[in-house]
């Protein structure tokens, strides 16, 4: 899979992103009368908000032949997102349905066994295109995909670091597609590959086993070998382990209305100041805000901010001029 390089430094990463359907009201999936149709995977994500941020992304995928692949395609693209894309003939684009069961809940569904998606393989990596990067991310949910998938994450990772290419591996847990040893058990064998590794405590802790603080959990991933590990905290913020200094960062107060993709957007903000050459304080700020921000709409991308935007948070009046 090969095609044009963006100018400039830029970020690449690899994962399956699928349509999404998602229900138009609360109540029980099986008596809403309309759902909206969009799309939403974390490793897109990520590269939307770098995009939006200011830099330079790449998504590598795997999409099916129809109409669902041809959306996906589409809504990356019109982020300003280059694509490195593998048409698959014969497997469907995955498909996740988001129930919003009360007003406050919801439920996400996914439909993604024997998904093109899943089919993503080491054939479907540019090694020239990962070996310019400035950074390679993954996340914990390519490899739970399949085989094939998590033997082209891992040959991404060793092209990368042979390359001098940062690595930034996110845990990303989904119980749905593993046990919690299998998962632990890939855990322990990237983040040792890795720069830079997010992981929520509770993610962190089947890694390193629990810990009595967030802040120990942080040193003892960093000290399986990545420089900078930090653990995502949701609305208690973030801690961090930096080169042996440790950091805490606290989320920004707001009224959330979809908490998912706030994870991601801490990533893409996270990452977007490390390749602007950002001190750990100001990634970390970034990273709170952007995950902030993705907490502010419906939706797993869609309220990613642009930087111009960062100072609403702060913005007292409800209405500008």
């Amino acid at each position: 899979m090969s095609g044009p390089v963006p100018a400039g430094p830029y970020l690449v990463t690899m994962g399956e992103t699928m349509a999404l359907l998602t229900a138009g009201q609360p109540g029980p999936l099986a008596h809403v009368a309309t759902m909206g149709l969009g799309i939403g995977g974390s490793e897109s994500n990520v590269a939307i908000g770098v995009q939006r941020l200011g830099g330079n992304a790449v998504w590598c995928g795997r999409l099916g032949a129809d109409a669902l692949g041809q959306l996906v395609a589409r809504e990356i693209r019109a982020e300003g997102v280059t694509l490195r894309i593998t048409e698959d003939q014969a497997a469907p684009t995955g498909l996740m349905l988001k129930e919003r069961r009360t007003a406050s809940t919801q439920k996400v569904s996914y439909y993604r066994a024997g998904s093109a998606g899943s089919r993503f393989a080491p054939a479907d990596l540019d090694p020239l295109l990962i070996a310019g990067a400035s950074v390679l991310h993954v996340s914990g949910i390519t490899p739970a995909l399949s085989g094939s998938a998590a033997a082209a994450v891992r040959e991404a990772v060793q092209i990368a670091r042979a390359s001098g290419v940062t690595v930034s591996f996110d845990l990303n847990y989904r119980s749905n597609l593993w046990t919690t040893a299998a998962a632990a058990d890939a855990y322990r064998g990237l983040i040792p590959l890795a720069d830079v590794v997010f992981a929520g405590d509770e993610e962190a802790a089947l890694a390193v086993g629990n810990a009595t603080s967030p802040a120990e959990l942080a040193e003892r991933m960093a000290g399986l070998g990545p420089g900078q590990a930090v653990v995502k905290l949701g609305s208690e913020g973030a801690v961090a382990c930096i080169d042996g200094e440790f950091f805490q960062q606290d989320a920004v107060p707001i009224e959330a209305v979809d908490t998912v993709g706030a994870g991601d957007a801490f990533v893409a903000g996270y990452l977007s100041e490390l390749m602007a050459g950002g001190s750990p304080p100001q990634r970390l700020e970034l990273a709170a805000k952007t995950g902030a921000f993705a907490c502010l709409a419906y939706g797993d991308w869609e309220g990613l901010p642009r930087r111009a935007e960062l100072g609403l948070l702060a913005q007292n009046e409800a209405v500008t001029r």
